[in-house]
């Protein structure tokens, strides 16, 4: 069976004191997210292993994840990118952006790079319609882009790997 490191493992049973002790599956969000963080993704060893931690079935967990787009369906790049392209966003030309990224990336949509170094997703809404186009690198927010910004940045990513 999976298991989280030991790091993680301190980390999830300390999770589960921050909620009722009858209720532990009220950790599942928090819980996904630590096996994302180790794993790359959540796959049925891992919906197991958080159903044992939370004591709840697998289903449960399976439901939960499935229900939130936030974890990963597929493996990511070191460099997940996740571009708004919302009406605000779009009328500001994002498609178009989006565009340059798959060609400078080499994706023909969204996905993985071969190299593992990036993956590129559309997202509905980074709630930044003022500085739009907008787009998330892992957790850090971009905004107000343009050919210029985005060509920069990948360049500067790629660079510093």
């Amino acid at each position: 069976m999976m298991t989280f490191s030991p790091n993680n493992l301190a980390i999830a049973e300390a999770l589960l004191q921050h909620y009722p002790s009858d209720q532990p599956q009220a950790a599942l969000l928090p819980m996904l997210h630590l096996a994302e963080k180790e794993f790359g993704l959540v796959n049925a060893e891992v919906e197991a292993m958080i159903a044992n931690l939370c004591k709840c079935s697998t289903v449960k967990v399976h439901n939960v994840w499935a229900f939130y787009h936030m974890y990963a369906r597929t493996y990511r790049g070191k460099y997940h990118i996740r571009v708004c392209h919302n009406i605000t966003c779009s009328l500001l030309g994002v498609e178009h952006l989006i565009d340059l990224m798959q060609k400078k990336l080499g994706l023909a949509g969204p996905g993985t790079t071969s190299d593992g170094m990036f993956s590129l997703e559309r997202v509905e809404c980074l709630g930044s319609c003022g500085t739009a186009p907008a787009m998330l690198v892992n957790e850090e927010l971009y905004e107000n882009l343009d050919e210029g910004k985005i060509v920069k940045l990948l360049d500067e990513l790629r660079n510093k790997s």
